[in-house]
């Protein structure tokens, strides 16, 4: 038996107001107020032992994770395993207890969906240059792209891919598993984990920096949701 949980990135300072732009696969910085709520999502799972995590390439995902990690009090040193499993000196972590650490693996399968010529672009000015329709059907449509981009059919293509690969069998030894990841990645994984149609996956939001947790168990996921006070989890582990 083994928990899974999944936690997507604070809004970046992209989401903001002032900017409002596509992300995609832009490495942007998160903002102050959303470090906070996922600061908030560290100290509900302080008490709760992750074993491994895996991460996007992209640093407000990167973040997430480690900010996740550095507030437990029990899993151990987060550490962000490079090429070849080696380590930097930059990717180690203060944290209580340096006798284990907690690999932190990052895969560009976890990225978020790349949104091609959108990227950096306003929606306004987006709507404004390609019409609401066109925005519309590549935003929220299964397997259209974007120009230059990816379908979302395509980004649950790797991101499942990767998945099956290498998270499920970390679960299948008992592992403890936390992932980082963004918006469209994850209603990738929820749509595996949840059996979800492409119908249903396109309506789907992912709450930022609120983690969902997974049982897994003699081959079966089962979905406690999003997990936000320390009561609920203590429910779920006692279940």
């Amino acid at each position: 038996m083994g928990y899974l949980v999944l936690i997507r990135h604070g809004d970046s300072f992209w989401n903001d107001k002032g900017y409002n732009c596509f992300t995609g696969d832009v490495d942007v910085a998160t903002l102050p107020i959303a470090l906070k709520k996922l600061i908030r999502a560290g100290k509900v799972f302080s008490e709760f032992r992750f074993d491994i995590a895996f991460t996007s390439e992209l640093y407000r995902a990167i973040q997430a994770v480690v900010i996740m990690l550095t507030y437990n009090k029990v899993s151990g040193t987060p550490i962000i395993i490079h090429k070849k499993g080696q380590t930097a000196k930059w990717s180690r972590f203060y944290h209580n207890d340096f006798r284990r650490y907690v690999p932190i693996i990052r895969a560009w399968q976890l990225n978020e969906r790349c949104y091609g010529k959108l990227q950096g672009m306003s929606k306004y000015n987006a709507i404004k240059k390609y019409g609401k329709e066109k925005i519309t059907l590549w935003r929220r449509s299964y397997d259209v792209s974007p120009p230059g981009g990816e379908s979302l059919k395509e980004t649950l293509e790797r991101s499942i891919t990767f998945f099956r690969k290498r998270i499920l069998p970390q679960l299948k030894k008992g592992k403890n598993v936390l992932i980082g990841s963004h918006g469209n990645t994850l209603r990738a994984l929820l749509m595996y984990l949840d059996g979800l149609s492409k119908e249903d996956v396109v309506k789907l939001e992912i709450k930022k920096a609120v983690p969902i947790v997974y049982k897994y168990e003699n081959g079966v996921f089962r979905k406690f949701g999003y997990v936000s006070t320390r009561s609920k989890l203590r429910k779920i582990l006692n279940s």
